[in-house]
């Protein structure tokens, strides 16, 4: 089990390059909610930004097992969602910080660094993946980054490596190439996403 699931530790190390420094805002406690104020005339008036609410037709379900498989899908979306975000950020962040550095050298050296990094800090984490939890992983990177993981290696690691990798994938039943397909096969699945993101699932 720990040779197929060290496949989603590669995928994730090759596209996430540069570390957080990002402060987090201070936490909300549970139930509570962050406030502005306005003064009006000679009032202190409280203004709260609610998240948007998503209204979808209620799930039919053909039988238990659909139902089940459902649910799985929910539980994986939560699990793996927060890493695809994840990979976006950083990507961001990091064609910000290597067009500010002076040459390839100094390119080479930070990304070296920061992979040995990322890899101490999320491989424990990562190898806990299922095998589906993995695929949905790369799925969901292309929906979060509007790039398939082999592009983004492919981009950040040459062709040779994206190549390597995507050999290793489909060993195991995976595709690097896989796209978010919006429309039909993964409509339920960009519900899913919707809700989770919303905090009604």
């Amino acid at each position: 089990m720990k040779s197929y699931i060290s496949i989603w530790v590669i995928v994730f190390l090759a596209v996430v390059y540069q570390p957080s420094f990002a402060q987090e805002d201070e936490p909300v406690p549970p139930g509570g909610a962050r406030l502005n104020i306005e003064i009006v005339g000679k009032d202190t008036v409280f203004m709260a930004f609610l998240h948007d609410i998503w209204v979808f037709p209620e799930m039919n379900f053909k039988n238990r097992k659909q139902e089940q498989y459902y649910w799985k899908m929910v539980r994986d979306v939560k699990r793996t969602l927060p890493y695809a975000k994840l990979v976006a950020r950083e990507l961001s962040d990091t064609n910000k910080k290597l067009m500010m550095m002076p040459n390839d050298k100094e390119r080479k050296k930070f990304l070296s660094q920061y992979e040995k990094d990322i890899y101490q800090k999320y491989e424990p984490e990562l190898k806990k993946l299922t095998l589906s939890q993995g695929k949905l992983l790369i799925k969901l990177i292309d929906r979060e980054c509007d790039n398939t993981s082999y592009d983004l290696i492919k981009l950040y690691r040459g062709s040779f490596r994206a190549f390597f990798y995507q050999g290793f994938a489909r060993l195991f039943g995976a595709n690097l190439k896989s796209e978010f397909d919006y429309t039909e096969k993964d409509k339920v699945l960009d519900r899913i996403i919707v809700l989770v993101e919303a905090g009604q699932l």
